[in-house]
């Protein structure tokens, strides 16, 4: 198994918009590319010197091929569709995590 998170923080004046565009758009239109299992949205809780929110978003998926296929054919157009969205309003970076045990 492998996760694919993204970690974006978001200007305070626009994250209720964001976290609910999140849950109802975003995330479903991931979902709905069929190559992840499952999504878990967090807030990461720590005070930001820039300010604003921090969120994390995991993707589940069964192995790195389908992952890197979603990076190749659908995370540049979704992600294009969040900057028209939140233009300037936000920063995120992504990291890939293998599944090393589960408990």
């Amino acid at each position: 198994m492998y996760i694919y998170n993204v970690t974006t923080n978001i200007e305070k004046a626009v994250h209720k918009e964001w976290v609910e565009w999140m849950k109802e758009t975003h995330i479903p239109n991931i979902l709905a590319t069929g190559k992840f299992l499952n999504a878990k949205m967090t807030q990461v809780m720590v005070e930001e010197e820039m300010g604003g929110v921090t969120y994390s978003v995991q993707y589940t998926t069964v192995d790195k091929q389908t992952l890197e296929k979603y990076l190749e054919e659908d995370s540049t157009h979704l992600f294009q569709q969040e900057q028209k969205k939140f233009p300037n309003k936000f920063v995120s970076f992504s990291t890939e995590l293998k599944v090393v045990s589960e408990h």
